[in-house]
């Protein structure tokens, strides 16, 4: 009897000696997002990264970064306000929002983690660690692989099933970031609305006007150009879109719509009108964000969203 007892005990042990060292041998979460990023690095022949040496509560970030363009000026603090374009892929390729026309957010630095006001889409913490601590100053942008522990973490990010499409990033999984810090907001407008209409072949087509949005005269007017005031009731058929050609108002494509003064409407959509349009005028306007909906954004439309406006002037009148 003490023999079997004996032989159970050693039997015991060395099942539980084999449980820890297989709970030696698992991998923790910083080892596994390690080892997804350089799976990922090598499969995808990523090369000039470098790993992130910040220390945090629970050691180094794991972030890896290349720097693409550095800017300068005062490092930025969380309390900034900043204005970034972005893309993101998640590692299993299930997530990809590559359209740096809708990502984009203007928010304090420190706040870049809770839900947009328009979009309700929060940044990882990740991304938000990495502008602070490596990129540090506006007029710059990274490529950012960054650890799922510093991403969406176990659960994820998104709605529906984890094997849909851009709907959900799935749990434990590491994500590749591209992100723009814009210094000057004018400037940056104005070279991708030029490198929009250059690679669409019409960048000689367009006039840039004194205030800065870029316009075409399609179809000259029957009436008098001036006639149209900040007072006048003007009907026409428009149509409003971003560069991505996503529509933002297409409620009166075919549908002439009356504006009773066109004093309310932003700038970049009045000022053409009073200065280049008449009854029976044609326009194409790419408008700025200042010129639009700025930093604010409204409905669907972003903050420092740039703009383009086809409009038809079928008729004018004096209040």
């Amino acid at each position: 009897m003490k023999h079997r007892f004996f032989t159970f005990l050693l039997i015991a042990f060395a099942a539980l000696t084999a449980c820890k060292k297989n709970d030696q041998n698992e991998l923790d979460i910083k080892q596994y997002d390690d080892q997804q990023i350089q799976s990922y690095m090598t499969a995808n022949s990523l090369t000039g990264f470098t790993k992130d040496t910040t220390t945090l509560s629970d050691g180094n970030s794991g972030i890896y970064y290349k720097i693409i363009g550095q800017g300068k000026g005062d490092t930025l603090k969380y309390s900034d306000q900043v204005s970034i374009v972005y893309t993101i892929r998640s590692m299993d390729g299930k997530f990809a929002v590559g359209d740096t026309i809708a990502n984009r957010r203007y928010d304090f630095l420190g706040h870049l983690t809770n839900p947009a006001a328009i979009t309700g889409f929060a940044l990882p913490s990740g991304l938000q660690l990495a502008i602070h601590n490596i990129l540090k100053y506006k007029g710059s942008s990274m490529r950012v692989l960054i650890p799922s522990r510093l991403a969406y973490g176990t659960r994820g990010y998104g709605s529906g099933s984890i094997t849909n499409t851009n709907t959900r990033i799935a749990g434990n999984q590491s994500l590749d970031i591209y992100v723009n810090v814009i210094k000057d907001q004018n400037a940056y407008d104005d070279l991708v609305i030029r490198n929009y209409l250059t690679a669409n072949n019409v960048i000689n087509g367009y006039t840039k006007d004194p205030l800065g949005y870029y316009y075409k005269v399609i179809t000259p007017g029957t009436g008098t150009v001036g006639e149209i005031g900040d007072y006048s009731n003007v009907s026409m058929t428009y149509a409003g879109s971003f560069l991505n050609g996503v529509y933002f108002d297409n409620g009166s494509i075919t549908t002439a719509a009356t504006f009773q003064g066109i004093f309310g409407a932003v700038t970049g959509f009045k000022d053409p009108l009073k200065k280049y349009a008449a009854t029976g005028t044609s326009l194409s306007v790419y408008i700025p964000s200042s010129l639009g909906y700025g930093v604010s954004g409204y409905n669907t439309i972003p903050p420092n969203s740039i703009l383009h406006f086809e409009m038809q002037v079928t008729q004018v009148t004096q209040p």
